[in-house]
Protein backbone atom coordinates (compact mmCIF):
# COMPACT_ATOMS: atom_id res chain seq x y z
CA UNK A 1 0.00 0.00 0.00
CA UNK A 2 2.83 2.38 0.83
CA UNK A 3 4.36 1.93 -2.63
CA UNK A 4 0.96 2.50 -4.23
CA UNK A 5 0.49 5.69 -2.20
CA UNK A 6 3.93 6.92 -3.26
CA UNK A 7 3.10 6.19 -6.88
CA UNK A 8 -0.22 8.04 -6.65
CA UNK A 9 1.47 11.01 -4.93
CA UNK A 10 4.00 11.16 -7.73
CA UNK A 11 1.31 11.03 -10.39
CA UNK A 12 -0.61 13.85 -8.70
CA UNK A 13 2.53 15.99 -8.47
CA UNK A 14 3.47 15.39 -12.09
CA UNK A 15 -0.04 15.90 -13.42
CA UNK A 16 0.32 19.60 -14.25
CA UNK A 17 1.66 21.24 -17.40
CA UNK A 18 4.43 23.35 -15.87
CA UNK A 19 5.59 20.56 -13.58
CA UNK A 20 5.95 18.17 -16.51
CA UNK A 21 8.07 20.82 -18.23
CA UNK A 22 10.22 21.17 -15.11
CA UNK A 23 10.77 17.42 -14.97
CA UNK A 24 11.84 17.39 -18.61
CA UNK A 25 14.32 20.22 -18.01
CA UNK A 26 15.78 18.77 -14.80
CA UNK A 27 16.37 15.49 -16.61
CA UNK A 28 18.95 17.41 -18.66
CA UNK A 29 21.08 18.45 -15.69
CA UNK A 30 21.11 20.24 -12.35
CA UNK A 31 19.30 23.58 -12.60
CA UNK A 32 18.78 26.48 -10.21
CA UNK A 33 15.49 28.22 -9.53
CA UNK A 34 16.65 31.31 -11.42
CA UNK A 35 17.62 29.23 -14.47
CA UNK A 36 14.26 27.47 -14.49
CA UNK A 37 12.53 30.84 -14.12
CA UNK A 38 14.33 32.15 -17.20
CA UNK A 39 13.43 29.11 -19.29
CA UNK A 40 9.80 28.83 -18.19
CA UNK A 41 9.07 32.57 -18.28
CA UNK A 42 7.24 32.42 -14.94
CA UNK A 43 7.72 34.17 -11.61
CA UNK A 44 10.16 32.75 -9.09
CA UNK A 45 7.49 32.17 -6.38
CA UNK A 46 5.38 30.18 -8.84
CA UNK A 47 8.31 28.08 -10.03
CA UNK A 48 9.41 27.52 -6.43
CA UNK A 49 5.93 26.26 -5.54
CA UNK A 50 6.00 23.75 -8.40
CA UNK A 51 9.49 22.61 -7.36
CA UNK A 52 8.38 22.14 -3.76
CA UNK A 53 5.58 19.79 -4.83
CA UNK A 54 7.88 17.78 -7.10
CA UNK A 55 10.47 17.42 -4.34
CA UNK A 56 7.85 16.39 -1.77
CA UNK A 57 6.63 13.70 -4.17
CA UNK A 58 10.19 12.39 -4.58
CA UNK A 59 10.41 13.14 -8.31
CA UNK A 60 13.13 15.79 -7.89
CA UNK A 61 16.01 16.20 -5.47
CA UNK A 62 16.76 19.55 -3.84
CA UNK A 63 20.48 20.39 -3.53
CA UNK A 64 21.23 23.47 -1.38
CA UNK A 65 24.60 25.03 -2.14
CA UNK A 66 25.45 28.31 -0.44
CA UNK A 67 22.87 30.90 -1.46
CA UNK A 68 21.85 28.80 -4.48
CA UNK A 69 19.63 25.72 -4.66
CA UNK A 70 19.84 23.24 -7.52
CA UNK A 71 17.30 20.64 -8.59
CA UNK A 72 17.75 17.39 -10.47
CA UNK A 73 15.76 14.30 -11.30
CA UNK A 74 15.82 12.02 -8.27
CA UNK A 75 18.69 9.54 -8.19
CA UNK A 76 17.23 7.17 -5.57
CA UNK A 77 16.84 4.13 -7.80
CA UNK A 78 14.99 1.99 -5.26
CA UNK A 79 11.89 4.21 -4.92
CA UNK A 80 8.62 4.22 -6.81
CA UNK A 81 9.04 7.96 -7.33
CA UNK A 82 12.41 7.52 -9.06
CA UNK A 83 11.03 4.83 -11.35
CA UNK A 84 8.03 7.02 -12.13
CA UNK A 85 10.27 10.02 -12.89
CA UNK A 86 12.36 8.00 -15.34
CA UNK A 87 9.25 6.52 -16.94
CA UNK A 88 7.78 10.00 -17.45
CA UNK A 89 11.00 11.23 -19.04
CA UNK A 90 11.03 8.23 -21.39
CA UNK A 91 7.47 9.11 -22.42
CA UNK A 92 8.22 12.77 -23.20
CA UNK A 93 7.28 13.42 -26.86
CA UNK A 94 10.38 14.26 -28.87
CA UNK A 95 8.49 16.43 -31.37
CA UNK A 96 6.48 18.54 -28.91
CA UNK A 97 6.89 22.22 -29.94
CA UNK A 98 6.52 23.52 -26.37
CA UNK A 99 9.15 21.21 -24.91
CA UNK A 100 11.52 21.92 -27.77
CA UNK A 101 11.14 25.66 -27.11
CA UNK A 102 12.02 24.99 -23.47
CA UNK A 103 15.08 23.00 -24.49
CA UNK A 104 16.17 25.78 -26.86
CA UNK A 105 15.81 28.40 -24.12
CA UNK A 106 17.74 26.15 -21.75
CA UNK A 107 20.61 26.01 -24.24
CA UNK A 108 20.52 29.82 -24.50
CA UNK A 109 20.73 30.14 -20.71
CA UNK A 110 23.65 27.71 -20.60
CA UNK A 111 25.37 29.43 -23.52
CA UNK A 112 25.11 32.80 -21.78
CA UNK A 113 26.54 31.29 -18.61
CA UNK A 114 29.38 29.67 -20.55
CA UNK A 115 30.16 32.94 -22.34
CA UNK A 116 30.36 34.73 -19.00
CA UNK A 117 32.75 32.09 -17.67
CA UNK A 118 34.92 32.24 -20.79
CA UNK A 119 35.10 36.04 -20.54
CA UNK A 120 36.31 35.59 -16.97
CA UNK A 121 38.98 33.07 -18.01
CA UNK A 122 40.17 35.32 -20.85
CA UNK A 123 40.47 38.22 -18.40
CA UNK A 124 42.43 36.36 -15.72
CA UNK A 125 44.52 34.02 -17.92
CA UNK A 126 47.77 35.92 -17.57
CA UNK A 127 47.52 36.04 -13.76
CA UNK A 128 45.91 32.63 -13.24
CA UNK A 129 48.86 30.97 -11.51
CA UNK A 130 48.94 33.77 -8.95
CA UNK A 131 45.34 33.04 -7.88
CA UNK A 132 44.73 32.87 -4.12
CA UNK A 133 44.49 29.28 -2.83
CA UNK A 134 43.13 28.18 0.53
CA UNK A 135 45.55 25.23 0.54
CA UNK A 136 49.19 25.85 -0.51
CA UNK A 137 49.58 24.92 -4.15
CA UNK A 138 52.86 23.15 -3.44
CA UNK A 139 51.10 20.69 -1.12
CA UNK A 140 48.43 19.96 -3.73
CA UNK A 141 51.01 19.36 -6.44
CA UNK A 142 53.14 17.12 -4.23
CA UNK A 143 50.12 14.97 -3.40
CA UNK A 144 49.16 14.74 -7.07
CA UNK A 145 52.71 13.73 -7.99
CA UNK A 146 52.62 10.98 -5.37
CA UNK A 147 49.37 9.63 -6.83
CA UNK A 148 50.66 9.67 -10.41
CA UNK A 149 54.04 8.12 -9.57
CA UNK A 150 52.54 4.83 -8.38
CA UNK A 151 51.72 3.64 -11.92
CA UNK A 152 53.58 4.23 -15.23
CA UNK A 153 51.67 6.56 -17.56
CA UNK A 154 52.04 6.41 -21.32
CA UNK A 155 49.29 8.84 -22.39
CA UNK A 156 48.16 11.70 -20.13
CA UNK A 157 45.14 13.95 -20.67
CA UNK A 158 44.78 17.15 -18.65
CA UNK A 159 41.16 18.28 -18.98
CA UNK A 160 40.71 22.04 -18.59
CA UNK A 161 44.47 22.51 -18.67
CA UNK A 162 44.37 26.29 -18.11
CA UNK A 163 47.94 27.58 -18.07
CA UNK A 164 49.35 24.08 -18.62
CA UNK A 165 50.74 23.85 -15.11
CA UNK A 166 49.71 20.20 -14.61
CA UNK A 167 51.27 19.23 -17.95
CA UNK A 168 54.54 20.81 -16.83
CA UNK A 169 54.31 19.19 -13.40
CA UNK A 170 53.72 15.68 -14.76
CA UNK A 171 55.84 15.90 -17.92
CA UNK A 172 58.68 13.84 -16.44
CA UNK A 173 56.24 11.14 -15.28
CA UNK A 174 54.55 10.47 -18.64
CA UNK A 175 55.58 9.44 -22.12
CA UNK A 176 53.26 11.94 -23.73
CA UNK A 177 50.59 14.38 -22.57
CA UNK A 178 47.98 16.67 -24.04
CA UNK A 179 46.00 19.41 -22.35
CA UNK A 180 42.58 20.52 -23.56
CA UNK A 181 40.97 23.88 -22.83
CA UNK A 182 38.19 25.98 -24.34
CA UNK A 183 39.74 29.36 -23.50
CA UNK A 184 42.10 30.64 -26.19
CA UNK A 185 43.56 33.06 -23.66
CA UNK A 186 44.48 30.19 -21.35
CA UNK A 187 45.91 28.17 -24.24
CA UNK A 188 48.14 31.05 -25.30
CA UNK A 189 49.57 31.22 -21.79
CA UNK A 190 49.95 27.42 -21.65
CA UNK A 191 51.83 27.25 -24.95
CA UNK A 192 54.16 30.00 -23.83
CA UNK A 193 54.81 28.27 -20.49
CA UNK A 194 55.48 24.90 -22.14
CA UNK A 195 57.82 26.41 -24.72
CA UNK A 196 59.67 28.32 -22.01
CA UNK A 197 60.08 25.15 -19.93
CA UNK A 198 61.43 23.20 -22.91
CA UNK A 199 59.12 20.19 -22.58
CA UNK A 200 58.70 18.45 -25.95
CA UNK A 201 56.45 15.57 -24.83
CA UNK A 202 53.43 17.69 -23.85
CA UNK A 203 51.21 20.02 -25.87
CA UNK A 204 47.80 21.67 -25.73
CA UNK A 205 44.72 21.64 -27.93
CA UNK A 206 41.56 23.69 -28.14
CA UNK A 207 38.57 21.65 -27.02
CA UNK A 208 35.53 21.35 -24.81
CA UNK A 209 35.54 19.16 -21.68
CA UNK A 210 32.01 18.01 -22.59
CA UNK A 211 33.16 16.87 -26.06
CA UNK A 212 36.83 16.02 -25.83
CA UNK A 213 38.74 15.92 -29.16
CA UNK A 214 40.17 12.53 -28.17
CA UNK A 215 39.36 9.07 -29.51
CA UNK A 216 37.77 6.39 -27.32
CA UNK A 217 40.00 4.25 -25.08
CA UNK A 218 43.32 5.98 -25.80
CA UNK A 219 44.26 7.54 -22.44
CA UNK A 220 46.02 5.95 -19.45
CA UNK A 221 45.49 8.82 -17.01
CA UNK A 222 43.06 11.74 -17.17
CA UNK A 223 43.27 14.62 -14.68
CA UNK A 224 40.64 17.17 -13.72
CA UNK A 225 42.56 19.64 -11.58
CA UNK A 226 40.43 22.42 -10.06
CA UNK A 227 38.10 22.30 -13.07
CA UNK A 228 34.90 20.52 -12.10
CA UNK A 229 33.55 23.34 -9.91
CA UNK A 230 33.21 25.45 -13.09
CA UNK A 231 30.95 22.85 -14.70
CA UNK A 232 27.16 23.01 -14.81
CA UNK A 233 27.02 19.30 -15.68
CA UNK A 234 29.67 17.32 -13.74
CA UNK A 235 28.00 14.03 -14.73
CA UNK A 236 28.76 14.67 -18.39
CA UNK A 237 32.35 15.79 -17.76
CA UNK A 238 33.17 12.62 -15.81
CA UNK A 239 31.37 10.40 -18.34
CA UNK A 240 33.36 12.01 -21.16
CA UNK A 241 36.60 11.41 -19.25
CA UNK A 242 35.57 7.77 -18.81
CA UNK A 243 34.99 7.44 -22.55
CA UNK A 244 38.58 8.25 -23.49
CA UNK A 245 40.25 6.02 -20.88
CA UNK A 246 41.79 2.69 -21.81
CA UNK A 247 41.05 -0.50 -19.86
CA UNK A 248 43.13 -0.15 -16.72
CA UNK A 249 43.00 3.66 -16.96
CA UNK A 250 42.54 6.14 -14.13
CA UNK A 251 40.82 9.46 -13.58
CA UNK A 252 42.14 11.74 -10.85
CA UNK A 253 39.98 14.66 -9.76
CA UNK A 254 41.43 17.39 -7.57
CA UNK A 255 38.76 19.78 -6.41
CA UNK A 256 37.13 21.51 -3.48
CA UNK A 257 35.12 19.79 -0.80
CA UNK A 258 31.61 21.17 -0.34
CA UNK A 259 31.82 24.62 1.28
CA UNK A 260 29.83 27.83 1.79
CA UNK A 261 32.27 30.53 0.63
CA UNK A 262 29.82 32.38 -1.62
CA UNK A 263 32.50 34.74 -2.96
CA UNK A 264 33.94 31.85 -4.96
CA UNK A 265 30.78 31.96 -7.06
CA UNK A 266 30.29 35.73 -7.21
CA UNK A 267 33.93 36.79 -7.65
CA UNK A 268 35.60 33.76 -9.28
CA UNK A 269 32.79 32.32 -11.45
CA UNK A 270 32.62 28.97 -9.66
CA UNK A 271 29.39 27.23 -10.66
CA UNK A 272 29.54 24.71 -7.82
CA UNK A 273 30.67 25.35 -4.26
CA UNK A 274 32.62 22.12 -4.03
CA UNK A 275 31.43 18.52 -3.90
CA UNK A 276 30.52 15.88 -1.34
CA UNK A 277 31.92 12.36 -1.44
CA UNK A 278 28.51 10.71 -2.08
CA UNK A 279 27.75 12.85 -5.12
CA UNK A 280 31.23 12.33 -6.56
CA UNK A 281 30.88 8.59 -6.08
CA UNK A 282 27.51 8.74 -7.81
CA UNK A 283 29.02 10.62 -10.76
CA UNK A 284 31.90 8.15 -11.09
CA UNK A 285 30.00 4.89 -10.71
CA UNK A 286 27.25 6.24 -12.95
CA UNK A 287 29.87 6.93 -15.63
CA UNK A 288 31.02 3.31 -15.54
CA UNK A 289 34.08 3.32 -13.29
CA UNK A 290 34.51 0.04 -11.40
CA UNK A 291 35.73 1.97 -8.37
CA UNK A 292 35.48 5.63 -7.48
CA UNK A 293 36.44 7.09 -4.11
CA UNK A 294 38.17 9.88 -2.27
CA UNK A 295 41.76 8.88 -1.64
CA UNK A 296 43.23 11.96 0.04
CA UNK A 297 42.42 15.40 1.42
CA UNK A 298 44.31 18.55 2.34
CA UNK A 299 42.48 20.62 4.99
CA UNK A 300 42.39 24.36 4.40
CA UNK A 301 40.80 27.39 6.01
CA UNK A 302 37.93 27.58 5.23
CA UNK A 303 38.05 25.27 2.17
CA UNK A 304 39.45 21.73 2.01
CA UNK A 305 40.86 20.17 -1.15
CA UNK A 306 39.89 16.57 -1.92
CA UNK A 307 41.45 14.03 -4.26
CA UNK A 308 39.14 11.48 -5.87
CA UNK A 309 40.21 8.59 -8.07
CA UNK A 310 38.24 6.47 -10.50
CA UNK A 311 39.61 3.24 -11.91
CA UNK A 312 38.68 0.99 -14.81
CA UNK A 313 39.32 -2.51 -13.59
CA UNK A 314 40.42 -4.45 -16.66
CA UNK A 315 44.09 -4.99 -17.37
CA UNK A 316 45.86 -2.56 -19.67
CA UNK A 317 45.87 -3.54 -23.32
CA UNK A 318 48.73 -2.97 -25.75
CA UNK A 319 49.76 0.65 -25.70
CA UNK A 320 48.64 2.71 -28.68
CA UNK A 321 49.44 6.29 -29.63
CA UNK A 322 47.02 8.93 -28.47
CA UNK A 323 44.72 10.02 -31.28
CA UNK A 324 43.55 13.61 -31.45
CA UNK A 325 40.54 14.31 -33.64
Amino acid sequence: MQNLEMLLAGLRAAGEHTRVRILALCARGELSVSELTQVLGQSQPRVSRHLKLLVEAGLLERLPEGSQVYFRLTQHDNTEAARLARALIDLMPTADPGLNRDYARLEQVRAARAAKAQAYFQKVASDWDAEQWYVPRKEIEERLLDMVSETPVYELLDIGTGTGRILELLSTKVHRGVGVDLSTGMLNVARSNIEHSGFSNVHVRHGDMYRLPIEDSTIDLAVLHMVLHYSDDPDSVIAEARRVLRPGGRLIIVDLAAHTVESMRTEHSHHRLGFTDPEMERYGLGAGFESFERVAQLPGDPITVHFWEGRIGASVTALRPLSVR
